[in-house]
């Protein structure tokens, strides 16, 4: 049922809170690019620092910016199946294409337990909205498996995909096996998402792609040249995005008075550190996610350059749209220095 490139949106923020207008420019920016969805509301749109009235908002606003042009997908998922209900409810009112359910973090239920006290009521509830759990357990230390999963789409067809964040290949050649070829497998990790579409024991439909907030265009190009069987084209253009599908998250390692220290910025931050650096709307994270340091944003620098000077083009979309000139962005020292802390200890 959801086919290509689903933009995992990332919320801008300012001084007043949301950039509201901000959040339009970077929805009609991926209308005009062709994706074939949009995410809000999830984990790369930072929800765990939204309240609840932010949430409705955002769905509200983006529903209705998407309708007619493209799928859009409200993230309703929590560690309370009640707070789900009423957030998906919300989400049905405003007429939303889909939810997607993240696995419930911090309790850590067992599978059997997500699928009976959390998955069902929703399906129950909701019998005509589509549902797609989000299998991530590097998030949530907790894991749907591909047996729950499929037991759910026999017993209620409207939970007919999932978000596939664990890592693992046999995980998700069972989920396809379990599941049928109708079931709709995407991707939750841009730098796999070829392999995952063009393994035949998982056959992946597309990607909830963070990436896309600044290449939609590229993204669902490679998506769709897959679909088309053109292979080869779209590993060249998974080999040159490659460098930035590397940094969504950033590991370093760091130089401490008590000695090094191993540490990881995750999505968002490299995203949107990178997204404020080329000039699109964006803002900061909201604490407690915060900045790169240094020698992550050396990391993000490298691998911008580099896909840059392997091949512009990929830039030529975003810029039009937003009017920038990539190259002095790219050499603004000064916003460089705002975009990260001084030392790793200040």
């Amino acid at each position: 049922m959801f086919n290509g490139c689903y933009t995992a949106l990332v919320t801008p923020f300012n001084s007043d809170g949301i950039d509201y207008q901000g959040l339009k420019q970077l929805v009609d920016f991926q209308i005009a690019s062709g994706v074939s969805g949009i995410v809000v509301t999830g984990t790369t749109g930072e929800s765990p620092t939204l309240d609840w009235e932010e949430h409705y908002r955002i769905i509200q606003n983006i529903s209705q910016q998407c309708k007619d042009k493209c799928i859009c997908i409200a993230g309703t998922g929590s560690n309370n199946t009640k707070e789900t209900l009423s957030a998906t409810r919300h989400a049905f009112i405003e007429e939303v294409d889909g939810v997607l359910l993240i696995d419930p973090y911090y309790n850590g239920p067992g599978s059997l337990e997500i699928r009976n006290e959390y998955i069902k009521p929703v399906a129950r509830s909701f019998p005509d909205l589509p549902i797609i759990p989000y299998v991530i357990p590097g998030r949530t230390t907790t894991q749907l498996l591909p047996e729950d999963l499929a037991l759910l789409y026999k017993q209620y067809p409207n939970v007919c995909g999932v978000k596939e964040a664990t890592g693992s290949f046999d995980n998700m050649k069972k989920t396809r096996q379990l599941c049928g070829p109708d079931y709709t497998i995407l991707s939750g990790d841009d730098d796999i998402t070829f392999t995952m579409m063009t393994d035949p024991d998982i056959r992946a439909n597309g990607v909830v792609s963070v990436l896309s907030n600044i290449f939609p265009e590229a993204i669902q190009r490679l998506t769709q040249l897959i679909e088309q069987g053109n292979v080869k084209e779209a590993e060249t253009l998974h080999q040159t995005l490659k460098p930035l599908f590397e940094c969504i998250t950033i590991k370093t390692i760091e130089d401490t008075p008590y000695g090094p220290v191993a540490h990881r910025s995750r999505n968002p931050v490299p995203c949107k550190t990178l997204m404020t650096l080329l000039g699109l709307p964006s803002g900061p994270c909201r604490p407690p996610m915060g900045k790169l340091t240094h020698r992550g944003m050396d990391l993000l620098l490298q691998a911008v350059n580099t896909v840059y000077s392997t091949d512009p083009a990929l830039f030529k979309p975003v810029a039009e749209f937003f009017k920038l000139d990539i190259e002095s962005q790219l050499r603004n020292t000064s916003k460089i220095a705002s975009l990260m802390y001084e030392a790793y200890e200040s």
